[in-house]
């Protein structure tokens, strides 16, 4: 069955929705079916015999180019497109033309403005910084646009010098120091699309009652479009936000880029949501992720709050280094799904993962990649950690 938007806006999810899925490629053969096998025991001890997902196999990457000729067949975006809600693994970018990115091409198409990245820590994985427990910021990453809208021109083509030409006899511009051998990219950002991410952010932080919402950019140099953010972004504040700023529930301040990579290390309780856009959110939550144990247990979801659509994904790559050979974590795959019951509203199952991985975590029993760095860590192939993390679901 179909999970469907309200006109009220929330989302009406039926006992048993059917949720897509691209399996992915590399190992993204091992972690799916174990997030699968956790989330249905979790389903099954929170509701019994009442709720359960009917999941659907979609394809993309190279499984379905194998199979199909096409990177990203029709019916997959279709099936993400009618049924609301997807989860995928990690897909194998195209090299040598065609799509750019399998994964910028569905957050595009689907018009997913916000990657939600949350980063905390897990008590028992190590990390390399002192006070990891420090760390529980939430990451709001503009999605289409910024550099990663994909609009740029190879040097030497044509497009490069008619640009080039534009820029000079048109614009002016006189700036570019080697015009025959540059390649140029061009960098939107919209009012609309900072807007729509803040008030996110903001709704975001009220809900969860996190205080305050950092708005992370490079405005001092960039000043019409990082710094357009900066000020499209406290003018929505300000204009939509006005109650809860005034009274203490929301807090809205800003920081140039490189200042707060540094400050998350030097105070990373000072943060909680963060604003940003598209290039910077990729830095930025990548070495959050590292500061609590790596991306590895870093979940990701793209989700468009207007339509209600969403696609939960794994953060990281195919790892074809280790695939087939039970050493992966599904971790960042499972906490995706977790972000995904949580966005369902199935909070119950959602908890119980989160717990048992806790329990697991703090026994120092882990897949290799976590275990390795603990203190008396016992290593886990993929199957057996899924395995130890639906035992503790039902102890």
């Amino acid at each position: 069955m179909r999970i469907t938007k309200q006109k009220d806006g929330t989302l009406l999810v039926p006992d048993s929705p059917t949720i897509p899925f691209i399996t992915g490629d590399g190992v993204g053969a091992e972690i799916t079916p174990a997030m699968q096998e956790i989330v249905n025991a979790a389903v099954q001890l929170a509701y019994g015999s009442s709720r359960h997902i009917e999941w659907k196999e979609v394809f993309a990457g190279q499984r379905a180019f194998d199979a199909t000729g096409s990177w990203l067949p029709d019916d997959t975006m279709k099936a993400f497109q009618e049924y609301l809600i997807g989860i995928k693994g990690p897909l194998t970018t195209p090299v040598g033309g065609g799509i750019r990115s399998l994964n910028v091409a569905l957050r595009q198409t689907l018009d997913l403005y916000v990657c939600l990245r949350p980063v905390r820590w897990f008590r028992g994985v190590e990390s390399p910084i002192k006070e990891p427990q420090k760390v529980n910021m939430h990451i709001f990453r503009e999605n289409t646009e910024d550099i990663y809208a994909g609009i740029e021109w190879e040097a030497g083509s044509p497009e490069a010098k008619k640009f080039y030409r534009f820029l000079h006899d048109e614009m002016g511009v006189t700036k570019v120091r080697f015009p025959e051998t540059s390649g140029f990219g061009v960098k939107p950002v919209s009012k609309e699309g900072t807007e729509r991410l803040v008030r996110a952010a903001c709704r975001y932080a009220i809900e969860f009652g996190l205080p305050t919402v950092t708005l992370v950019h490079k405005g001092n140099i960039m000043k019409y479009t990082e710094g357009g953010f900066k000020k499209w972004g406290y003018e929505l504040a300000q204009r939509e936000f006005a109650e809860p700023l005034a009274d203490g529930r929301l807090l809205v301040n800003d920081c140039i880029a490189d200042a707060f990579l540094q400050n998350t290390l030097l105070r990373p309780e000072d943060y909680s949501v963060v604003a940003t856009l598209n290039l910077n959110g990729d830095y930025i939550s990548d070495q959050l992720a590292a500061m609590v144990g790596g991306i590895g247990i870093a979940p990701g979801a793209n989700i468009n709050y207007i339509s209600g659509h969403a696609i939960f994904e794994a953060t990281h790559g195919t790892a074809p280094d280790i695939a087939g050979a039970d050493k992966a974590n599904p971790c960042s795959l499972l906490l995706s799904a977790v972000m995904m019951l949580e966005y369902m509203g199935w909070q119950e199952p959602a908890d119980l993962i989160v717990d048992a991985l806790e329990q697991s975590f703090a026994h120092r029993r882990a897949t290799h990649d976590l275990a390795r760095f603990m203190p008396n860590g016992h290593s886990l192939g993929t199957a057996a950690f899924a395995q130890e993390i639906i035992k503790r679901i039902n102890d």
